[in-house]
């Protein structure tokens, strides 16, 4: 396999604890470039790791005849922006989630992947990491045989905790102001006082939906059916249909030093219960309890022989699809699914409370 030589957009928190050293270190890729606003910030990476050319904006780094590939991590409003500059470019594109912050965003930036026949792979994760996998490979093969009988219903609380996992991962930050642009791309029917409620919501909940649509085999099959949040739109539950199965988004907030985050997939005959580790543990993956009428008739603890990190496993992902061609896990066209469905849900709360 060729080495994909890789630029990256933005020298931010998550760009310097996650997505440049997995870069740097898998094999296979070479980070060729960075853009970042704010050059003291960018010298210092460069430097930092080694990257042998350094971008003012990404306009200019996405005109880089050298680059085969784009990743980009930047706030959510802006970064689909950036990345539909890029896929116009000519450039493969991993970007970190959410696609988009609206589902008029959300389908420009996918016209832009199929306009320019290039890849758009969204980084969620969770669909990379080995216990996942492991557990949609179970539920892929308990309805693939029908012995447990049919799916008929799926929950996921996500009460959230310690992300970081007690990182002490070196940050470098300066004291360079920093003006993104200014993006019109919010749903045009979200009033101006509710916007950074509904990012909250739509930023944590999109890997929710994501996983649950993922385990169903749903596409994008999905409706809301009822919604009951506090008056904070963050906090309790949403109902939602997945392709004619009940799942259940529990949300909430816990001061808590780990994460509070499992799935539970439910069949006639069986179960598999799936707990997420703290997202920056570099150690961590997911592990199951698993049910089987059909078998032992007795929960059993399942862990994946594979322990590659998550956020690790996806960049691996990337640079094979770039490099081959094969097709992503995680594509824009897919996304859109998970944005029309948060939109749904926020436009839902709402509406019941009379606000729109």
């Amino acid at each position: 396999m060729k080495t994909i030589r890789i630029g990256y957009v933005g020298c931010g928190f998550l760009a310097q604890t996650v997505h440049i050293p997995n870069i740097v270190e898998t094999k296979g890729a070479q980070l060729l470039a960075l853009a970042e606003l704010r050059p003291k910030l960018g010298n210092l990476i460069k430097e930092k790791y080694g990257v042998p050319r350094l971008y003012r904006n990404h306009t200019e780094l996405a005109a880089d005849p050298d680059l085969d590939a784009i990743c980009i991590s930047a706030p959510y409003a802006v970064q689909g922006e950036i990345a539909r500059d890029c896929l116009l470019a000519g450039k493969p594109v991993f970007m970190e989630k959410p696609m988009a912050v609206s589902l008029r965003q959300g389908e420009r930036i996918v016209e832009a992947a199929e306009s320019s026949g290039r890849l758009l792979m969204i980084a969620y994760m969770k669909r990379y990491d080995p216990g996942f996998v492991l557990a949609k490979e179970i539920i892929d093969s308990w309805l693939a045989d029908g012995e447990r009988g049919r799916l008929t219903y799926m929950r996921s609380h996500g009460f959230c905790g310690d992300w970081t996992a007690g990182l002490d991962h070196e940050f470098i930050n300066t004291d360079e102001p920093v003006r993104y642009p200014d993006v019109d791309v919010l749903p045009e029917w979200l009033p101006e006082a509710r916007a950074e409620a509904y990012i909250e919501y739509l930023q944590q909940y999109t890997h929710n939906i994501n996983l649950l649509r993922w385990y169903a085999g749903a596409g994008d099959d999905v409706s809301v059916r009822s919604v009951d949040l506090d008056e904070d739109g963050y906090r309790g539950v949403v109902s939602l249909d997945f392709g004619g199965v009940r799942g259940i988004i529990e949300s909430g907030g816990l001061d808590y030093p780990a994460w509070e985050e499992h799935h539970q997939v439910y069949l006639d005959r069986a179960w598999v219960h799936a707990f997420c580790p703290a997202l920056l543990d570099r150690g961590g993956v997911a592990e199951l309890q698993v049910y089987d009428a059909a078998g032992k008739r007795e929960p059993e603890l399942r862990r994946p022989e594979d322990r590659t990190w998550s956020y690790k496993a996806e960049v691996h992902h990337f640079v094979e699809c770039v490099a081959t061609g094969a097709p992503c896990r995680s594509t824009g066209e897919d996304a859109l699914a998970d944005v029309r469905a948060l939109e749904d849900i926020f436009r839902a709360f709402l509406s019941g409370r009379g606000e729109i």
